[in-house]
């Protein structure tokens, strides 16, 4: 697994506007799932962190890393994401909302898919 190499720099303003948007599309989505009854997932934000209840109690949790300029997200397994080209990318290469899917599907027992806004 290697680091991007074309990690975008960013302020801490453009880190904290980017990652606050990143997590307020993962809270419309869920939002949005609610509202046509599509899966209960409670939604709870304190500041940079945003954890999903799902059903059964299983949870991921999505934290934003301001000095590092990164965000996490715990699920089975960690993902440190950071801002390449436009994207949240992983380590390994992996887009941020394609391993939030992955993730969320997998402990939801049923495809669910997580998108920018």
């Amino acid at each position: 697994m290697s680091e991007p190499t074309d990690v975008t720099p960013l302020s801490d303003a453009e880190y904290h506007r980017l990652s606050g948007a990143l997590l307020a599309a993962v809270e419309a989505t869920v939002d949005r799932w609610l509202d046509n009854d599509v899966i209960d997932i409670d939604a709870q934000r304190t500041g940079g962190l945003l954890e999903l209840v799902f059903p059964g109690g299983r949870r991921i949790v999505l934290n934003t890393q301001p000095p590092l300029h990164e965000v996490w997200l715990a699920a089975r397994q960690g993902y440190h994401f950071r801002h390449v080209g436009g994207r949240w990318i992983e380590r390994d290469g992996g887009e941020f909302f394609d391993v939030l899917s992955a993730s969320a599907s997998e402990v939801a027992g049923r495809p669910l898919r997580f998108a920018p806004a």
